[in-house]
């Protein structure tokens, strides 16, 4: 990780809120508020496959992952044709044209004009 860019945990509820916070570390103990803080339990979340992710299950979460490591970027499990299973919401905020999605969520760059959702 480059030192000038800290960890950012970001949570999106498909077509709803998004969530951004600066980390003071990548571990489970600093996630776990947050995430119990934005998220109903027993909701269905969708991340990679960091390991920092793993017991979200044991925090009452039902937890599916992609694994992008091996070149999965989404899955459909259902046999629809519809890939349920990504991150592709959170992934698209990061790399938008025009910017990063700190520029709208209250981080010190914030552009001028821009309000936190």
């Amino acid at each position: 990780m480059e030192k000038d860019k800290p960890p950012i945990l970001g949570l999106i509820q498909r077509g709803g809120q998004v969530v951004l916070r600066m980390l003071a570390n990548v571990q489970q103990a600093t996630i776990k508020p947050i995430i119990e803080a934005a998220v109903a339990k027993a909701t269905l979340v969708h991340t990679d496959e960091y390991s920092i992710y793993a017991r979200l299950p044991a925090w009452g979460y039902e937890h599916k992952t992609v694994c992008h490591a091996r070149g999965e970027y989404a899955r459909d499990e259902d046999g629809d044709g519809f890939c349920e299973v990504h991150v592709n919401t959170m992934e698209m905020g990061w790399t938008a044209p025009g910017g990063s999605m700190c520029q709208c969520a209250g981080c010190e760059n914030r552009q001028k004009g821009s309000s936190p959702q």
